[in-house]
């Protein structure tokens, strides 16, 4: 019959890394501040470079195909007391 169930509890949804066997929540975890679904080599470096044990660990490794972390100058940041008091 349509739409009748034989009892048993719906599962858990799992995503595409825990299907492969991956267990990564870092990145992951970048993935979702991204608004993305799938963990890409970009979420892997943002993952790692941020983390202090993970980049000490993989420091001297090269990941394709993920750009590098934004990093801006202290100096070239404008705070707001100084461009306040130029008006």
């Amino acid at each position: 019959m349509v739409g009748k169930t034989d009892g048993k509890a719906r599962a858990k949804a799992k995503t595409r890394s825990s299907r492969a066997g991956l267990q990564f929540p870092v990145a992951g975890n970048a993935a979702r501040d991204n608004k993305k679904t799938r963990i890409i080599p970009r979420h892997l470096q943002l993952a790692v470079r941020n983390d202090e044990d993970l980049n000490k660990l993989l420091g001297g490794v090269t990941i394709a195909q993920d750009g590098v972390l934004p990093n801006t100058q202290a100096y070239l940041r404008a705070s707001k007391t100084k461009t306040a008091s130029r008006k």
